[in-house]
C-alpha cells in the first residue's frame, strides 16, 4: 500500500509492506518503494486517491495489468482416532456435568434455578464445547448425532463403537461424580416423562428432529455458515428444553438419560430416551439432506478435502 502526503507541498511517500506481490518478486516486500522501481512501477497518486489497499482475491495493477489469481489451501495435520475419542469424552463429560447438576440445583433449591436457567445452561455448555473441541472430534456428544452422520455417509461407521462408548462412559462418569457431590439428590437430573410414554416419545422425537436437522445444515453443507454452527447448536438445545423440558426433561441424547439412570437406578421409561432421539435424529438428517440446494460443479469441485465442525 502506497499513501501520498501532499501537505505544505512537500511530497512524502509512507510504504507499507503487502504479503502480495507480483509474479517473480519476494514475497513480503513492498509493493512500490521510493525509487518507483520495487513490484509495482511507482505513480504519484492524487489526493482524493491517496490511499490503495490490494486484495488477496483478485488485486488490479496501477498500469491497468491484472495479476495472476492468488489462493492458497493449508490443509490441517491428520488427528489420531485416540485424540478424537479423548476430545469426545473430555466434551461430552462436560456436557453431561453441566446439564444434569442445573437440573439437580434447581430441585435442591426447589425450583429457584427455573426452566429458563436449565435450558441456558444447556445452551452454553453446548456452544463452549463445540468451539473447544469441535475442530479435534467434530464434538457429536450424542450417539444419535454420530449414528446419524455415520448414516449419511459424513462420518465412518468404524469410528462409531469408539464414540458412543466414550460418550457412555462420559455421561455415567459425570452422574457419579454429581452423585457424591450433591447426594442425596440424584433424582432431579434423572429424565422421566411426566405424563404418558406416547407424549414423551412424540415429544423426544420431534426435539431430536429439530436438533439434528440444523445440526446437519450447519455442519455438512458448504454454504452454510459454519463459524456459527456453535451458536445455532447451542439455541436450538436451549429452545427444545424450553418445549420439552417440563414433559420429559428434553433429553435430546440417549446418554443424557443413561448416566442419571444407573447413578439414581432409575430406568423408569428409559426406552423411550434411548429409541425416541435416534429415530428423531434420523429423520433430521434426512430431511435436510432431501430439502438442501444442489451444489454447483464449481463448488462442488473446489471443496476443500479438511473436515469442519462435526464433519469428522
Amino acid at each position: 500500500m502506497v499513501i501520498n502526503n501532499n501537505d505544505n507541498n512537500n511530497d512524502e511517500e509512507i510504504i507499507i509492506p503487502s504479503p502480495y506481490s507480483s509474479p517473480g518478486s519476494t514475497p513480503g516486500v513492498p509493493l512500490v518503494n521510493k525509487k518507483g522501481n520495487g513490484a509495482l512501477h511507482g505513480r504519484k497518486k492524487p489526493l482524493l486517491n491517496n490511499c490503495m489497499c490490494y486484495g488477496p482475491e483478485d488485486w488490479t495493477l496501477e498500469d491497468g495489468a491484472s495479476s495472476p489469481h492468488v489462493s492458497c489451501s493449508l490443509t490441517p495435520p491428520p488427528v489420531s482416532a485416540a485424540r478424537k475419542v479423548g476430545a469426545e469424552f473430555v466434551g461430552t463429560f462436560i456436557l453431561m456435568f453441566a446439564g444434569t447438576a442445573t437440573a439437580i440445583v434447581n430441585q435442591k433449591t426447589k425450583g429457584s434455578e427455573t426452566l429458563i436457567s436449565c435450558a441456558a445452561s444447556s445452551g452454553l455448555a453446548v456452544m463452549i464445547v463445540i468451539l473447544s473441541i469441535g475442530h479435534i472430534s467434530g464434538a457429536h456428544l450424542n450417539p444419535a448425532i454420530t449414528i446419524s452422520f455415520a448414516a449419511l455417509k459424513h462420518f465412518p461407521w468404524k469410528h462409531v463403537p469408539m464414540y458412543i462408548a466414550a460418550q457412555a462412559i462420559a455421561s455415567i462418569c459425570a452422574a457419579f461424580a454429581l452423585k457424591g457431590i450433591f447426594h442425596p439428590f440424584m433424582n432431579g437430573g434423572v429424565t422421566i416423562p411426566s405424563g404418558g410414554y406416547g407424549q414423551a416419545f412424540a415429544l423426544e422425537f420431534i426435539i431430536s428432529f429439530n436438533l439434528m436437522f440444523v445440526v446437519t445444515g450447519v455442519a455438512t453443507d458448504t454454504r452454510a455458515v459454519g463459524e456459527l454452527a456453535a451458536i445455532a447448536v447451542g439455541a436450538t438445545v436451549m429452545l427444545n428444553i424450553l418445549i420439552a423440558g417440563t414433559a420429559t426433561g428434553a433429553s435430546m441424547n440417549p446418554v443424557r438419560t443413561l448416566g442419571p439412570a444407573i447413578a439414581a437406578n432409575n430406568y423408569e421409561a428409559i426406552w423411550v430416551y434411548l429409541v425416541a432421539p435416534i429415530l428423531g435424529a434420523l429423520g433430521g438428517a434426512g430431511i435436510y439432506t432431501l430439502v438442501k440446494l444442489p451444489e454447483e460443479d464449481g463448488t462442488a469441485k473446489a471443496k476443500v478435502s479438511a473436515p469442519k465442525s462435526f464433519r469428522k
